[in-house]
């Protein structure tokens, strides 16, 4: 080897050994890095709704979504929840009015459910059913307030759905929400063949559908035919590489740290954040039904998106994975008329029409 040579080949081996040091492993064990603050334009391939959307809002606060939480102990949960409660029970009743959807309420095994019927069925879903979990980060979303996006879902699908007002914490940690929506589901079942049932929900309603078929699993039930995971809640933990690069930039959760983590310990209460049954990325997805899947690039659970389809993937299950450009925690239940919205309704119904029998 000549000398021109083996100097070439020393930078080589020291390049290489740079690339190495800088690899993702050896960051993620032993350094963070440090982003300099940076202007973030409307994103300029969104549609043009989402783009005023954004253009109209000052970024989130951080800091100000961090503050209510320094005193975790002597938060009151209680009174939070009442205020949201009123709120979302007012949006609720008008959307309904505004969709043309009859809401009716009734109990089944002990477990307040809202039946939401449109105006009109698709033929093709007679005697099927949509099996609805609300979200709220397993803490709001209670009673009425918690049938929007059930509403949309019964008009844009013209399906009959059952929304699930399952318990939750301070009164109800887990297991009570799992417990509530197996409940159910097994009454279902003694009507309904499993075929015939899709079951799915947006955040914490998402992550709780797949939890509970992990659950359904368990107990050998047969499977609902179809699932929907609107930007899943699916790892409880801090660990999603999303909960980090839009924090701040998400301009509905914000941040984890706050509100999202006190939720995380409120649910769990003294159970495994990383059960399956909590966290359900961490789980066996072997034999799930097909799921149809929503984020946005500016989702704070963008991550935990990817990894259960990953998940799903590797396990050879269909999974339709939809990614939306700049769009935030489920943007796309919060206006109706954006094409962003339009679109993940829309294919839903096409996908629960592909697979409910």
């Amino acid at each position: 080897m000549t000398s021109l040579n083996r100097h070439i080949f020393a930078k080589l081996i020291a390049s290489l050994s740079l690339l190495s040091a800088l690899s993702p492993l050896s960051f993620a064990d032993s350094h963070h890095w440090t982003i300099e603050p940076r202007k973030l334009p409307p994103p300029a391939a969104a549609s043009a709704q989402l783009r005023q959307s954004i253009a109209s809002t000052a970024a989130p606060d951080v800091a100000m979504r961090l503050l209510p939480f320094k005193d975790s102990a002597a938060f009151d949960w209680n009174s939070l929840i009442a205020q949201r409660s009123a709120t979302d029970d007012e949006t609720a009743e008008r959307l309904v009015s505004a969709l043309n959807v009859t809401v009716s309420q009734q109990m089944i095994e002990g477990v307040s459910v809202y039946q939401l019927t449109p105006e009109q069925l698709d033929p093709q879903f007679n005697h099927r059913v949509f099996l609805y979990l609300h979200g709220g980060a397993y803490v709001f979303g209670g009673g009425l307030g918690g049938i929007s996006e059930a509403a949309i879902i019964a008009n844009t699908a013209n399906i009959r759905v059952l929304s699930v007002d399952y318990r939750m914490p301070p009164g109800h940690p887990f297991p009570a929400a799992v417990d509530d929506v197996v409940a159910v589901y097994k009454h279902l079942l003694k009507s309904t063949p499993a075929g015939a049932i899709a079951i799915g929900g947006t955040s914490a309603g998402a992550g709780l559908a797949l939890s509970s078929i992990h659950k359904f699993k368990a107990e050998n039930l047969q499977l609902p035919a179809a699932v929907y995971t609107g930007t899943p809640w699916a790892d409880l933990t801090k660990t999603s590489d999303s909960l980090y690069t839009n924090e701040g930039i998400d301009r509905v959760l914000v941040a984890y740290d706050g509100l999202l983590g006190a939720a995380a310990l409120l649910y769990a209460d003294d159970a495994d954040l990383k059960d399956p049954l909590i966290s359900p990325v961490y789980g066996d997805f072997s034999g799930f039904p097909p799921v149809y899947m929503i984020t946005g690039t500016r989702d704070m659970l963008l991550s935990d998106t990817a990894r259960v389809h990953r998940k799903l993937r590797i396990a050879g299950v269909a999974a339709d994975l939809n990614i939306y450009e700049g769009m935030s925690h489920a943007g796309y239940a919060f206006n109706l008329a954006s094409p962003e919205s339009q679109q993940t309704y829309g294919e839903m119904r096409a996908f629960l029409r592909r697979y409910l029998q």
